[in-house]
């Protein structure tokens, strides 16, 4: 990635902003962006930012590569407007991946999701059964779906991603998202503030966490190296809510108990556990994470300190 010409969607978001300032070091990058989730405040200036959605015409798909991360992009967001879900995620996927194909781009990298695989202890490859328990997880099965579907009919280089839970504290990009962002984020800016972080159920649920760099490395090199299919971008480690707490406390020098509370969330959908096995994309690219988890909460409460 280097020279060429680059479209990130959602590019103004938690994610997209940081993937699409990386590029813009080495490369000409576009954003689209709502405004839902993201601001332009989170691009650097060398980024061209043109404020639309996925779901309109005329969007600048004349590049080399389509990183595309625009979406609804958790299961409470989905739900508040599953209509508004289906088609952001859905029907902007397609719209967009046809726009990029019809003006000579045949290369595109798109956000997945790690929640179909449902709750596991252990590593989840991808080639495991998956199930779909919500309309996020059928929205971004289907973009998976439909990206086979380019890949097949019109030979498009089509590479999902199954990101695990992406964190980097309210010091980056993440801040935007509020109530949205990763609990780690949401726990850090209640303990520093003297707040009791809320969990749910007995806090025992565990996250395969992965640092937002991480993420991006493993973004660009997808694109880097013309994969094509699905893969993981994750640690393969995992803690759990309480472990979180614990280390945020420590980092901060702070002594804040949680709340517990009742999950919200049915159980018959809620994902306890995550864990990821990246070995797929550790073959393809040499990818691995950087941020050990330590290093990742010291860097969430750097802004407190």
């Amino acid at each position: 990635m280097d020279g060429k010409r680059v479209l990130v969607t959602g590019g103004a978001g938690f994610i997209g902003s940081n993937l699409a300032n990386r590029l813009a070091e080495d490369n000409d990058v576009i954003v689209v962006d709502d405004c839902s989730l993201g601001t332009p405040e989170n691009l650097v200036d060398d980024v061209e930012f043109h404020e639309r959605t996925v779901v309109g015409t005329d969007l600048p798909t004349d590049v080399d590569v389509v990183f595309h991360l625009a979406a609804r992009s958790s299961y409470a967001m989905h739900e508040e407007d599953p209509q508004r879900g289906a088609r952001v995620n859905v029907e902007g996927f397609v719209n967009t991946v046809e726009q990029a194909r019809q003006d000579g781009c045949d290369t595109v990298v798109y956000a997945s999701t790690s929640s179909i695989y449902g709750t596991r202890t252990g590593p989840s490859p991808e080639d495991m059964p998956v199930a779909v328990n919500t309309g996020y997880e059928a929205s971004k099965l289907a973009r998976e779906r439909y990206a086979e579907y380019f890949a097949n009919h019109y030979d498009m280089t089509m590479a999902g991603l199954r990101f695990f839970s992406v964190y980097q504290g309210y010091g980056g990009a993440e801040a935007h998202k509020g109530e949205y962002a990763n609990v780690i984020a949401q726990f850090a800016d209640d303990i520093a503030h003297g707040d009791s972080p809320v969990l749910y159920g007995d806090g025992t649920q565990t996250r395969d966490f992965t640092h937002v760099s991480d993420i991006v490395r493993g973004a660009i090199l997808t694109a880097e190296h013309e994969l094509e299919g699905v893969y993981n971008v994750g640690t393969g480690d995992r803690y759990s809510f309480n472990t979180v707490v614990a280390m945020l406390n420590d980092e901060l020098g702070t002594n804040v108990d949680p709340e517990y509370v009742e999950n919200p969330i049915p159980d018959s959908v809620y994902v306890h556990d995550t864990c990821a096995d990246a070995t797929k994309l550790r073959e393809a690219t040499g990818w691995e994470p950087e941020i050990d988890f330590e290093e990742g909460i010291r860097r969430v409460c750097a802004q407190y300190e």
